[in-house]
């Protein structure tokens, strides 16, 4: 297995290449590494030969994510595009339960033949992979919360306008127009008027000339990678916005305050106090403080639908499940369903990628559950695997779509 470590002195001659998941919120985070003297680049690769780099360098019973996680660094490092002397690699890792945990291990043994030198940099806020030269200060962790807010706001207001913009184009131009002036404001420390910038962004989004045609409205959940990543769903946001639909995609951020609570609950469920639990405890208060300050400014301007208030997805998810049920996104997905179908969303996909077991047990165990309750929600698990065509899940998903359109 490769152990190759990533020293302080790499920091000026290495290269970080990252893989994709979240476009808008990963562009804007690497402007925070770029501004603390780290050269990274975004892989945006989605071709057939990821999936099959992914399958020779990872035994088939691993998970989706992790075989196209994989893939994609050893496309890119054959590609020859980059010089494998002078570039390390970067994962992220929960450190739950779920064997996202695991993958940098995997990525580690796929390299020890032909690419010993990398170095494999773990992304984490648990402790996890200590002693390399990559670090992050408490200054960019805060400044990273400020990226997943933007990027929040951003891919809702976008997936939004662009469903119903009368000239094509125009939400992407709006979308770069605020990509761009958030990465600058980060070099300047503009970044923190949150209000002031939140206002200007949803007043451009809303000068989108829009139609006033009633569209079907299509919530997206399931496992993290899957839900968000192009790559992954075969770029399932577009799909649907090919198809007259307008995808409701819930925050990234639900997902990291998911993280902090879960380690709360830990402490409450098993009665232990820790200077871990007191720490998540604290930045669960602050995410969760930022959150609501957005959703303010979004109900005060009125046109746009704001993010579910977490506090709300926890109620939800009361009603059906255990808080303590966290493997892999435990209790978030029948939250975010059951949020999404009270707030109008009656169609849902949840995607399911081979080989997340939690995931699968918890979203189509629940999703009898949630039906029951909201007997109007149309949910439908979408699998995603590397034998699955992609004609096969948008075939399903347009089952969905005709009985949806019909309702309409």
């Amino acid at each position: 297995m490769s152990n190759a470590v990533f020293t302080p002195e790499m920091k000026q001659t290495h290269t970080i290449l990252i893989p994709d998941m979240l476009p808008i919120h990963f562009g804007l985070i690497m402007e925070i590494f770029r501004n603390n003297g780290y050269k990274m680049e975004l892989l945006t690769t989605s071709t057939r030969n990821v999936v099959d780099e992914g399958l020779k360098n990872v035994h088939n019973d691993t998970c989706y994510p992790a075989l196209l996680v994989i893939g994609q660094f050893m496309d890119a490092l054959k590609s020859g595009k980059y010089d494998v002397n002078k570039v390390a690699l970067m994962l992220s890792q929960t450190g739950g339960g779920c064997r996202a945990s695991n993958y940098i291990h995997l990525l580690r043994k796929a390299l020890e033949t032909d690419y010993p030198q990398i170095p494999v940099l773990s992304l984490n806020f648990s402790g996890l992979e200590q002693g390399s030269g990559f670090k992050i200060t408490a200054g960019m962790f805060l400044q990273m919360l400020y990226a997943v807010l933007y990027g929040d706001l951003m891919m809702s207001l976008y997936n939004t306008c662009r469903a119903y913009e009368v000239h094509k184009g125009d939400s992407k131009a709006v979308l770069e127009k605020w990509q761009k002036k958030i990465a600058e404001l980060y070099r300047t420390g503009g970044y923190r008027r949150t209000k002031k910038l939140y206002r200007e962004i949803i007043a451009d989004f809303s000068k989108i000339e829009r139609t006033k045609e009633k569209k079907v409205r299509v919530g997206i959940v399931g496992e993290i990678y899957v839900k968000y990543s192009p790559l992954a769903n075969n770029h399932l946001e577009d799909f649907l916005i090919s198809e007259g639909c307008e995808p409701v995609v819930p925050a990234f951020l639900d997902f990291c305050l998911y993280c902090a609570v879960n380690t709360v609950n830990d402490g409450k469920i098993y009665n232990f106090s820790t200077n871990t639990t007191k720490i998540f405890g604290i930045a669960y208060k602050l995410i969760y403080h930022m959150q609501k300050q957005m959703i303010a400014v979004m109900k005060e301007q009125g046109e746009f639908d704001p993010p579910h208030d977490f506090e709300d997805l926890r109620a939800y998810a009361d009603k059906y499940m255990h808080q303590g049920v966290k493997m892999g996104e435990g209790w978030l997905i029948p939250a975010e369903m059951a949020a999404l179908a009270h707030g109008g969303v009656e169609n849902i996909i949840c995607t399911q990628p081979f080989g997340c077991l939690p995931n699968h047990i918890v979203a189509k165990g629940m999703s009898r559950v949630i039906k029951e309750a909201f007997p109007q929600a149309n949910i439908v698990a979408v699998d995603y695997d590397p034998g699955a065509t992609r004609v096969n899940q948008e075939n399903r998903i347009k089952l969905m779509l005709a009985n949806a359109k019909k309702e309409i």
